[in-house]
């Protein structure tokens, strides 16, 4: 796109993105940064240039949340789904220690009197005591454009992320740099696609802030405040501040940063269903904090629990009566087996037809339930038919790419480096591991790739980029005027970009950089 510009022109188009980023918080700490009051920031890693992406593809891909956003609550309250697919006993859970370990805390909760959820079968149920919870999700699909044999284009869903939907906020912050640089400079007129009317608006700070606060709302405890649970020596912490943020600012709701170590020593629940309290040190002898929503940032790989007392802590916080984001059955929901038994015949079916009968908003009509199928790539579960599953993966390594059930990047086995992971892998825990047809990106397209802090010169290459669409949900008791009500809504994008012959694809993890949109027809 941009290869016909002098030298200087794009020197100025580094130097005009680079301060913007500094000066409007698309910004990373430095790598090795322990201060408790951090002195110095760098910008986030940032493509020069938006990224062409058809039209219509960008339309559907965000008309297909919604229908997500409604599915992934509905497996959510499916137990009787989630202990078959992800439990100890038949599911995942047997072979995979950490989904394990959470599906067992999350039973012996359920064991306790932790409120859960029952199909809805007659008013008598409808009007049960039975209380069920609220759960928020704040979710993010993504997708790659994938080119078939007869050269059409079309979306093909990556995964479906349940916790942790990171990037939102800088996202919006690269869209709104690359308008900048579109009436700054015209990008030098080097595409007539670069012009404001193809930059789509991305609004997704405010749209994710408002399903916090939603939930914050219904919780219905003016003077309660939000917790955020974090990572210890988060580099991506800036893209959490932002939520922060305008929570305090457009809402006048205040926030509390605490990691699962923190916690354990300043949180109390004093039983089952009861509400959540923070006396954080720095405020000792004050009257603690209740808590409405947990937005969780962390626990969401082995890696944050490195003690069982974490995990102690993290069950803890399950077992309030606050709204959790996620709670613990939505995190199980954003497994990679979840995604892969949704394309057995029926599963979809069972969430999305006039048969599931949840009282949770109107059915999906059939051309829906198609339109999600069509944005899928073939995959099954490598335990299916005794060795069939392994040996059709090892029949089609160089186009599969292996998934186990883990987020954040870097976990994925792709093409030749197949056959010898299959070799390595215990018969019992394949049951872990999911096989997926690889998208085939478009090739050809180039873009100029800045990485974080800027210590290198500008970097031209072959690119291929990743589209999230984030997604809120408020789901359960007290949402709406019937039972068991959705309340959902489609609220931004993010576009991730790495060179084409990168596997991986996260930006915190080093592989990609966040970029925006260029609508082309």
């Amino acid at each position: 796109m941009a290869s016909n510009l002098a030298p200087q022109d794009l020197e100025n188009l580094q130097l005009r993105a680079v301060r913007y980023a500094l000066a409007h918080g698309l910004l990373y700490l430095p790598p090795g940064t322990q201060a408790a009051i951090p002195m110095s920031a760098i910008h986030a890693p940032i493509a020069l240039f938006p990224t062409p992406f058809p039209r219509a593809q960008f339309e559907r891909a965000k008309s297909l949340q919604s229908t997500y956003n409604t599915l992934y609550a509905r497996i959510a309250l499916d137990t009787w789904f989630l202990d078959e697919v992800m439990g100890t006993e038949r599911g995942v859970g047997k072979v995979d220690d950490f989904v394990g370990k959470l599906w067992t805390g999350w039973k012996a909760l359920r064991d306790e009197g932790l409120h859960q959820v029952r199909f809805i079968v007659s008013i008598s149920d409808l009007c049960s005591h039975m209380v069920r919870p609220l759960h928020l999700g704040l979710f993010r699909s993504d997708y790659l454009l994938h080119v078939s044999e007869d050269n059409n284009v079309s979306i093909r869903q990556v995964e479906f992320n349940t916790i942790s939907s990171s990037f939102g906020t800088l996202s919006q912050k690269v869209s709104e740099m690359h308008r900048h640089l579109c009436a700054s400079t015209g990008f030098y007129e080097s595409s007539p696609y670069l012009q404001a009317l193809n930059l789509p608006p991305n609004n997704t700070i405010a749209g994710l802030v408002e399903g916090l606060a939603a939930a914050h709302t219904v919780y219905d405890v003016p003077s309660s405040q939000i917790l955020f649970v974090v990572q210890p020596g988060e580099r991506n912490v800036f893209d959490q501040l932002w939520l922060e943020y305008e929570l305090l600012e457009k809402h006048s709701i205040k926030v509390i940063r605490l990691t699962l170590d923190e916690l354990s020593s300043c949180s109390s629940v004093s039983s089952i269903n009861a509400p959540l309290f923070i006396t954080p040190l720095s405020t000792r002898g004050v009257i603690p904090i209740e808590i409405s929503t947990i937005y969780f940032r962390a626990a969401y790989t082995p890696t944050d629990f490195p003690t069982p007392s974490h995990y102690t802590t993290r069950f803890t916080l399950e077992k309030s009566k606050a709204i959790k984001c996620p709670s613990i059955p939505l995190q199980l929901a954003g497994g990679k087996k979840v995604q892969q038994v949704l394309t057995q015949p029926g599963v979809l079916e069972r969430f999305l037809s006039d048969e599931a009968h949840w009282g949770l908003g109107s059915s999906s009509p059939p051309e829906v339930i198609s339109e999600l199928r069509a944005s899928w790539m073939g995959m099954w579960g490598l335990d299916v038919g005794g060795d069939d599953g392994v040996n059709r993966a090892r029949e089609h390594a160089m186009n599969l790419v292996l998934k186990p059930q883990r987020e954040g990047g870097g976990n994925n086995v792709y093409k030749e480096a197949v056959p010898a992971f299959l070799d390595s892998l215990p018969l019992e825990e394949r049951q872990a591991w999911i096989a997926m047809e690889l998208i085939a990106p478009p090739k050809g397209m180039k873009n100029y790739l800045i990485r974080a802090g800027g210590g290198e010169s500008l970097v031209e290459m072959e690119v291929m980029s990743e589209l999230g669409i984030f997604g809120w949900a408020l789901f359960g008791d007290g949402v709406g005027e019937s039972e068991g009500k959705v309340r959902e809504k489609e609220v931004g994008w993010l576009v991730r970009t790495k060179g084409k012959d990168s596997n991986e694809g996260g930006v915190a993890t080093g592989f990609s950089v966040l970029d925006s949109l260029v609508l082309v027809d």
